[in-house]
C-alpha cells in the first residue's frame, strides 16, 4: 500500500468513529455573584474532571451528546449536582454555589470529597502531563485514618495494588516500596518526585531515595506504573509523586500535630500557610526522635520545607520550593535465622551509624496560553550527602570487636536539572485532542569515598587513615553524569469514547566513574592475602529511543477499559560500578537493564457506590541485575557476586474494589460512613534464561504470589475509625531461590522471606479546632520480617516492628 493510500485509510477510519462533540463552558460564582476559583467540576457521565480558573470559568471537554451529570465541589460550599443536556445547551452555564452556614462533621467532609473526586485515578490531562490509557492511582491523604506521624506505609499505601514494602523501625525516615518483582530498597525502582521534581540521590546513577516527604504534609500521592517511563524517566516501576498541601486561603493558618508513641517516640509537625492577594505560602517543620524496639536503634531527624508562590496574572505563576532534611540513626544490624528465632529484639552491633543531609531546590514557572495551551518550566537541584559507618561482615553472627576498624562510606550528591513541557489541546474531526512535547537536561557530579572508620563507638564520620593505614582509602571516585532527553505523547480521540495515546522518549546518557579502588582480601584469621590498587576511568555513553502506546475506551456508564505497553530501561548505578567489600564483588561486564511493561484493565464506578480497578500486567526484564554467591579469584571464601543474571518475566492480576456500604444501606444517614475495600494482587514470575547455574526456571526475587490487603473505615459525625488486615505470602530474596536454613547462625542474608500477616487499627475524633488521633500498629503483635539486607542496615534479617501504640493531638489556629 502506498503512503498516500495509507493516510487516506486512517482519515476514513477516524471519520467513521468520530461524531460531533460539545464542549460545555460556564462560570461558577457565589451568592453575591463573585467568581469562585479552584471549583472541582466532575462529569459523572464521562468520568472526567476539571477546575475553574481565577475568574470562575471552566470548560467541560468531550461531553456526550445528550445528558451529562455534572458535580460542582468547593470546600466550604454545598455540593451541586446538575444534569445538563449538552446538545440543547446554548450559551454559557451559570452556576451558583451556596456557602455552608454551619461546620460540617468530619464524616460529611469526607463524603463530599469522595463524591466530588469519584474515581481514585488521575485525569487524562493534568496541567502539562498526559495520563490517558495508563495505570494510575491516587492516594488522597486527607481521607486516611492512619499513623501519618511515622509514615506507616502499610496503611498509607493500603489501597495501592501489588506493592511490596521494606519495613523499618526508624519512624518512617525512609520509604522503601517496590512491586512486580522490583526490589523495594529505598524505592530505587521508581522515579521518585516531590511536587513533580526529582528527589532521589541521582536519577540515573543512584536512584535511591533517602528522603521521604512527611505524610502529614501531603495532600496526595500519585503512582503511575511502568508506562510513566516515557514522560518521567526510564525506571521499570514507574513514577511516585508526592504532592504537598496547597496554601490556606486565609491570611495565616497554623496547624501543629504532636505524637507520642511506643519506644519513646516523639514527633512534632507544625505548618504555617496563607494567602495575601497574589502571594501565597506553605511551610512546615517536622521533628522526630525515638529509640526503636531493639537496642542500638535510636534516631533523630529534622525536616523543613518552604513553598512560595506568586500569581502574576490568572494565567501566569511562579513557584519556589526549598526542602532541608537531616537525620542521624543508629543501626542495630541484621540477624541470622537462628538469632531471629531466639530473640528478634537482640542486636550485636553497637557501632553502626547512618547520617543523611538533604537539600532540595525547585523553581517552577507556569503559563496558560489563550489558545488553549499550557507551558511549564521547572528548574531543580540537589545538594546532599549520606554517611555510613559500622561493622558489616557477611558473617552476621560475628560479634563486633570494640576498638577494631569500622567500614566508612561517604557519598556526596550534587546535581541539577531543567524540565520544560508544552501541552496543546486542539480539535480534530470534532474531537478535542492533546499534544505534549517536553525536554529534560540533567547534570550531576557526585563523589564517593570508602575507607577505614575510627575505632570508637560513636557517629564519627572522619576517615581514619592514620589509625588504620593498612585499610587506607579503599576507593575514591567521582561520578560525572549528563543526561538529555526529549519526550512526547499525543491523545488521539477517535471518538468521544475511544482514544489512542502513542508516545516516545529519546535518551542520551553519559555516565562516568573516575577514581581508584584498592582491593584487600584477608583469610579467615584476618591476615591480608591480597592487596592491589587499580585506577579506573569508566565512561558509558548510550543513545536510545523508548516507544509506547496507551488505549482507553470509556463507556456511557463511566466505566473505562484501558491498556498500554511501554519500553523501559534502567542504567547501572554507582554501586553496580564499584563498591569495595571483602565479601562482595562486581562483574567487569555488568551492563544496563532493558525490557518493557504492559497493562490491560477496567476501572470505574457502579451506581456511585462501588468503585473498582482490575488489571492484568506483564513485566519483561532483560539483563536483570542481581547477586548470587560464587567463588572469585583472590577470595578466601564465597562472595556475593553482582552481575546481569538473565531474562525475567513477571505477570499477574491486580484488583481494588471499594464498596461504600453507607451509601448503599444507610442513605438517610448523612453523618454515618462505612467503606469496605479489597486489594488483591496475584503474581507469578520466572527466569526465562540465565547463564548463571541454578537460576533458569526459578522465580524472580521479591515476588510474593499473594499480596492482599482488606480494610474497612467506619465513622459517625466527627469520629472515624479504620481497620486493615495485610497478608503477604513468602518470597525469595535471590535468583538462586535458596531455601531458608532455619539452622543458619552465620549469615541470614539469603533465603526466603516467610509469609506474614499484620493488623492495623486507627481512630480519630475532631472537636472544633482540635483533633485527637490514636491507634495500634501490628495489633496481634506478630513477629516477622520483610527484608534480608546484604549491606546497611544489615547485613542479615531486619525484624519488623512488633505492636506499637501512638497518640496524636492536632490543633488548628
Amino acid at each position: 500500500m502506498k503512503l498516500k493510500d495509507f493516510k487516506l485509510v486512517i482519515v476514513l477510519l477516524i471519520s467513521i468513529f468520530s461524531f460531533s462533540q460539545n464542549n460545555l463552558k460556564g462560570v461558577v460564582t457565589n451568592a453575591d455573584n463573585q467568581p469562585l476559583a479552584n471549583v472541582e467540576v466532575y462529569n459523572k457521565t464521562t468520568s472526567t474532571k476539571m477546575t475553574s480558573n481565577a475568574k470562575g470559568e471552566f470548560i467541560v471537554l468531550n461531553t456526550f451528546s445528550g445528558k451529562n451529570v455534572l458535580v460542582f465541589f468547593l470546600y466550604g460550599y454545598t455540593i451541586l449536582e446538575k444534569e445538563i443536556d449538552a446538545t440543547a445547551q446554548n450559551g454559557s452555564l451559570k452556576i451558583k454555589l451556596d456557602i455552608i452556614a454551619t461546620n460540617l462533621s468530619e464524616v460529611v467532609v469526607i463524603q463530599q470529597k469522595q463524591k466530588a473526586f469519584a474515581l481514585n485515578k488521575l485525569k487524562d490531562i493534568e496541567e502539562t502531563a498526559i495520563y490517558a490509557g495508563k495505570k494510575t492511582e491516587v492516594v488522597s491523604v486527607e481521607n486516611l485514618t492512619a499513623n501519618k506521624a511515622t509514615n506507616n506505609a502499610r496503611q498509607i499505601y493500603g489501597q495501592v495494588v501489588g506493592l511490596t514494602i521494606n519495613e523499618s523501625n526508624d519512624g518512617g525516615l525512609q520509604l522503601s516500596i517496590g512491586g512486580r518483582g522490583l526490589n523495594p530498597n529505598r524505592t530505587s525502582n521508581f522515579n521518585t518526585r516531590q511536587n513533580n521534581y526529582d528527589i532521589s540521590a541521582d536519577v540515573l546513577g543512584y536512584p535511591e531515595s533517602y528522603y521521604a516527604t512527611p505524610t502529614e504534609a501531603l495532600e496526595s500521592i500519585q503512582i503511575i506504573r511502568g508506562a510513566a517511563s516515557l514522560q518521567y524517566g526510564t525506571q521499570f516501576g514507574g513514577l511516585v509523586n508526592f504532592n504537598i498541601k496547597k496554601p490556606s486561603l486565609q491570611p495565616v493558618e497554623i496547624i501543629t500535630r504532636t505524637t507520642l508513641g511506643s519506644n519513646n517516640l516523639f514527633t512534632n509537625f507544625t505548618s504555617l500557610s496563607g494567602t495575601n492577594k497574589k502571594f501565597s505560602y506553605y511551610s512546615f517543620y517536622n521533628y522526630k526522635q525515638g529509640d526503636g524496639f531493639r537496642p542500638n536503634s535510636q534516631f533523630d531527624s529534622k525536616t523543613f520545607f518552604a513553598n512560595l508562590n506568586y500569581q502574576f496574572t490568572e494565567n501566569t505563576s511562579l513557584h519556589f520550593d526549598y526542602t532541608h532534611f537531616d537525620y542521624l540513626a543508629q543501626q542495630p544490624g541484621g540477624l541470622t535465622d537462628v538469632m531471629f528465632s531466639q530473640d528478634p529484639t537482640q542486636s550485636n552491633r553497637s557501632r553502626n551509624w547512618f547520617k543523611v543531609d538533604w537539600n532540595l531546590f525547585a523553581l517552577r514557572f507556569k503559563h496558560h496560553f489563550e489558545h488553549n495551551a499550557d507551558f511549564s518550566l521547572q528548574l531543580f537541584g540537589l545538594d546532599a550527602s549520606r554517611k555510613a559507618i559500622g561493622y558489616r561482615s557477611n558473617r552476621v553472627s560475628n560479634a563486633d570487636t570494640p576498638g577494631s576498624v569500622r567500614d566508612l562510606i561517604l557519598g556526596d550528591f550534587v546535581n541539577w536539572g531543567a524540565e520544560a513541557r508544552y501541552l496543546k489541546r486542539y480539535d480534530f474531526f470534532g474531537n478535542t485532542n492533546a499534544f505534549l512535547i517536553g525536554a529534560k537536561y540533567y547534570q550531576a557530579k557526585n563523589s564517593g569515598i570508602q575507607g577505614p572508620g575510627s575505632s570508637g563507638s560513636g557517629p564519627d564520620f572522619n576517615i581514619a587513615n592514620t589509625e588504620f593505614p593498612t585499610y587506607a582509602n579503599q576507593s575514591e571516585y567521582t561520578f560525572p553524569n549528563v543526561n538529555v532527553s526529549i519526550f512526547g505523547e499525543n491523545i488521539f480521540r477517535v471518538s468521544s469514547s475511544f482514544s489512542i495515546t502513542p508516545g516516545f522518549r529519546y535518551e542520551k546518557i553519559k555516565t562516568q566513574a573516575e577514581g581508584y579502588f584498592r582491593e584487600v582480601r584477608t583469610d579467615l584469621a584476618g591476615n591480608v592475602i591480597y592487596d592491589e590498587l587499580e585506577n579506573e576511568n569508566n565512561i558509558k555513553e548510550r543513545n536510545f529511543l523508548l516507544l509506547g502506546i496507551g488505549l482507553s475506551y470509556k463507556m456511557d456508564s463511566g466505566v473505562e477499559v484501558y491498556g498500554n505497553v511501554s519500553q523501559n530501561y534502567r542504567s547501572v548505578t554507582f554501586n553496580d560500578i564499584r563498591t569495595v567489600n571483602a565479601s562482595a564483588a562486581i562483574s567487569e561486564n555488568i551492563t544496563d537493564e532493558k525490557g518493557y511493561t504492559s497493562d490491560i484493565g477496567i476501572r470505574g464506578k457502579i451506581l456511585n457506590k462501588v468503585s473498582f480497578d482490575a488489571n492484568v500486567y506483564g513485566l519483561y526484564y532483560n539483563d536483570k541485575i542481581g547477586e548470587y554467591l560464587t567463588q572469585v579469584a583472590n577470595a578466601a571464601s564465597l562472595v556475593r557476586y553482582r552481575d546481569n543474571i538473565g531474562t525475567a518475566f513477571t505477570y499477574g492480576f491486580e484488583s481494588l474494589i471499594d464498596w461504600n456500604i453507607g451509601k448503599t444501606l444507610f442513605l438517610d444517614k448523612e453523618d454515618f460512613i462505612w467503606n469496605l475495600f479489597s486489594n488483591v494482587a496475584i503474581t507469578d514470575s520466572k527466569y526465562l534464561k540465565s547463564d548463571v547455574a541454578n537460576v533458569e526456571g526459578n522465580k524472580v526475587e521479591f515476588v510474593p504470589n499473594y499480596n492482599v490487603k482488606l480494610g474497612t473505615g467506619i465513622g459517625y459525625k466527627n469520629f472515624l475509625t479504620s481497620l486493615q488486615f495485610s497478608y503477604v505470602s513468602s518470597q525469595f530474596t535471590n535468583a538462586e531461590n535458596n531455601k531458608t536454613d532455619v539452622n543458619d547462625n552465620t549469615y541470614g542474608i539469603f533465603g526466603e522471606i516467610p509469609a506474614y500477616n499484620v493488623v492495623d487499627f486507627s481512630a480519630s475524633y475532631k472537636w472544633k479546632n482540635f483533633k485527637l488521633e490514636a491507634g495500634v500498629n501490628n495489633v496481634l503483635n506478630n513477629w516477622y520480617f520483610t527484608r534480608r539486607a546484604t549491606g546497611y542496615p544489615g547485613p542479615g534479617i531486619i525484624p519488623s516492628e512488633p505492636r506499637v501504640i501512638y497518640t496524636t493531638l492536632e490543633i488548628k489556629f
